[in-house]
This record gives C-alpha cells, structure tokens and sequence, in this order.
C-alpha cells in the first residue's frame, strides 16, 4: 500500500468509526484525558491493530484496560535502551556541569550535546521495533511476542527499512501539522480545548490504522 493510499484509508477508516458514532466519540475523548483511565484508549488501539475492519465495538471496559497497560509497558520496555542513555548522557552531564569544575563543566557540555542526537536517534529505532511488537502482541494475545525481534525484523525486513521509515516520518508530519493546529485553536477560550479534547480520537484512531495498514503491506 502506497503512503498516499494509506493517509486516504486511513482517514475513511476514522471517519467511519467516529462520524455518526457520537457515543463512541465522546466516551474515547472523556477517557483519553483521564490518568490511568486513559488504558482504555489504548486497549482500544490494541483492537484496532488487530486488523479489525470496520472499526471494533468500544465495550468490555476491562479487557480494554489491561489491554492498554499492556501496551504501555511493551512501549516501556521497548524505551528502555532511550531511558538509560539519557540517564548516562544528560544525568551523568547534569552532575559534571554542576560540580563547579570549570573542566568537568566544559565535559559535560560537551557530552549533553553529544547525548541529543544519540538519543534521538535510540528513540527512532527503539519505536520502529515497539510499534511491530505492539502489532505482535494485538494479533498473537501474546505479551511475549511483542519482543520476538527475529520475528520483528523479519517484518520490518519485509515492509523495507526505506519504506517503514518513510512512512513513519510521514505520519510524524501529518500529526505534527494537525497538532499545530490543534495547539493555535487552544488559545480560544473554551471551544479551543473542546476542539483539542474531540480531536483526541481522531488523531488516535487514524494513526493506529495507519501503522496497522503499514504492517500488513508487507
């Protein structure tokens, strides 16, 4: 499937899983904004990677939940390698800059600025393996799938690195336009955060059937 394919089923995808489903629609935006109760969001991605077409039924609460703790700590997990750089290049960076040592200050400057790219670079790839594990765990009911990383390769192999890349850079940009967006309408009293809180499903739901046409292109 073509990226511009993609962003169109997508879209069409969303819209038929929200427009007219008023119930559905609300009850995702109330809970994505709620801590801890904001799992159910996320179970409810965890249905959608599954490859469930139409858009799965917003029910068995519970399951959907531990649904979406589930996915959290397979995205924890998967950071895991982000986390301990950080600590190593900015902690360590911190402690050298605040020792009053004009030398060990210059140091951890200098690794500070060392660590960003380093670590932005661990979290583009740590997520391009999350993602599929993520997918792994939906359509297996595995958690221990989502760490399979032959198997993960293997997929990421048959998507084409190029290709996989791509197309989450592309799903960045999209997000990132319409978060923009989103954030200049904050500033209108009110309406500005209803529209922010509404839009909260959209951009959920679009993305997890982005990733999950991504997937099965392969």
């Amino acid at each position: 499937m073509e990226i511009g394919e993609n962003l169109s089923s997508s879209f069409e995808y969303t819209k038929e899983a929200l427009v007219g489903k008023w119930i559905r629609w609300i009850l995702l935006a109330i809970f994505s904004i709620i801590p801890i109760v904001n799992f159910i969001t996320s179970g409810y991605v965890v249905r959608i990677l599954r490859g469930i077409k139409p858009a799965p039924e917003l029910d068995d609460y519970v399951q959907l939940f531990i649904d979406g703790l589930l996915y959290f700590i397979i995205m924890l997990i998967w950071m895991i390698p982000v986390l301990i750089l950080a600590a190593i290049f900015f902690g360590g960076s911190m402690i050298a800059m605040m020792s009053g040592s004009d030398v060990l200050g210059l140091a951890g400057l200098g690794a500070m600025l060392i660590g960003i790219p380093v670590v932005f670079v661990a979290v583009i790839i740590c997520a391009l393996f999350a993602y599929i594990g993520v997918i792994r765990f939906a359509r297996m009911g595995k958690f221990g799938e989502a760490f399979a990383f032959s198997a993960i390769m293997e997929k990421i192999q048959a998507i084409g690195w190029f290709n996989y890349i791509l197309a989450i850079v592309v799903l960045v940009v999209v997000m990132g336009i319409i978060g923009f967006i989103l954030g200049m309408l904050a500033v209108i009293p009110i309406l500005g955060w209803i529209l922010l809180i509404a839009a909260s499903p959209v951009l959920t739901i679009f993305s997890g059937r982005y990733i999950c046409n991504l997937y099965d292109s392969a």
